[in-house]
């Protein structure tokens, strides 16, 4: 089982220094290349940046920060988690991310979502009724982006390409992109259409619901006459020392997010019962090394799937503590999982 992927994700949430107090979106960012340098140091595989337009987070610009820690190590592979396509466009992002793999040596990766938040939206005055359109044009080209060759292209939403080649491009031939899936099986149906690698969105209740979406990317892909990629999911987690300190750190920052987004979307605020039912039976990935590792194998062997990104920040954690979960994840936890699926 050593070809399986481990990565780490994050959004920049703007951490607490060790005295408490909040720190800048600034020093925000800095904070999340010093734990990529880390990450990449200790033999974790990727690192995933999240966009939000949000003030409880500092990344607005995953590629900006990932051209960053490009400079500052040599292996860790360099992803969004994800990138907004609709209120992007095509061309740039494109651009964007083949600039980052020509500054990592080829180690880039973008992850293609329609995001679970819409700020970006009206912030860059897209329309949300075209919510759906807007992502299967952006998707449509975007692949076609992907070839490498002159793009002739049109849709309602963008400029119309005519036989337009679009640089820099990249040394392998081949920007790796994935689609970020929330759980809609048009949305995976979509993908294997365009014989992408699927990401899976386990953010909530047990892992085993998600099964029947990776038969039905298989059977899809095999439908299209597409490629099945190996299936990848992200599911939120932090590791600390013991389980008891783990679930101490990460309970009051994932309280206060989870709070804040529920206001917005009609949710009653989270109880510690409910959050102490997602770690022992949900995808919450929270606790010791140990304890993570079990979890993380159960869930990896139960969805075949061939990578498992852990989102490591919720809310204003300690900086501290941060870097110790990552410190944890990559030493401990990868190597106990890979021994279990060795097993």
């Amino acid at each position: 089982m050593d070809d399986i992927v481990f990565g780490l994700d994050t959004f920049g949430d703007v951490p607490q220094d060790d005295s408490g107090a909040p720190v800048s979106h600034a020093r925000a960012i800095r904070q999340v290349v010093a734990e990529a340098v880390l990450a990449d140091d200790i033999g974790v595989d990727v690192i995933a940046l999240g966009e939000h337009h949000r003030p409880e987070y500092s990344v607005s610009s995953p590629e900006t920060v990932l051209a960053g820690i490009a400079t500052r190590t040599e292996r860790i592979r360099l992803s969004s988690g994800v990138t907004v396509l609709s209120s992007d466009d095509p061309v740039r992002v494109f651009q964007r991310f083949a600039t980052v793999d020509a500054l990592s040596g080829g180690r880039a990766e973008v992850i293609l979502g329609r995001g679970s938040f819409t700020e970006s939206f009206p912030l860059f005055g897209y329309d949300l009724s075209d919510y759906d359109t807007l992502f299967e044009e952006k998707i449509e080209l975007f692949a076609k982006l992907l070839e490498e060759k002159p793009v002739t292209w049109s849709g309602t939403m963008r400029a119309p390409l005519e036989n337009t080649e679009v640089f820099p491009t990249t040394e392998s031939g081949r920007l790796t992109t994935w689609v970020g899936v929330g759980g809609s099986p048009q949305s995976v149906i979509r993908t294997a259409r365009y014989g992408l690698p699927l990401m899976l969105a386990v953010i909530g209740g047990s892992f085993e619901r998600f099964v029947p979406y990776t038969d039905l990317y298989r059977r899809a892909a095999e439908q299209f006459g597409t490629t099945a990629h190996p299936v990848g999911m992200h599911s939120p987690g932090f590791v600390a020392d013991t389980d008891e300190e783990a679930r101490e750190v990460f309970w009051p920052g994932y309280r206060l997010m989870r709070d804040r987004i529920g206001a917005l979307r009609g949710w009653a605020p989270v109880r510690r019962e409910e959050f102490e039912a997602e770690i022992e039976h949900g995808s919450l990935y929270i606790g010791s090394p140990e304890t993570v590792a079990r979890r993380i194998a159960d869930a990896v062997s139960g969805l075949g799937v061939g990578r498992f990104d852990l989102l490591y920040t919720a809310g204003p954690q300690p900086i501290s503590a941060r870097l110790r979960a990552v410190e944890l994840y990559g030493t401990k936890v990868i190597p106990m999982v890979r021994d279990i699926l060795a097993g």
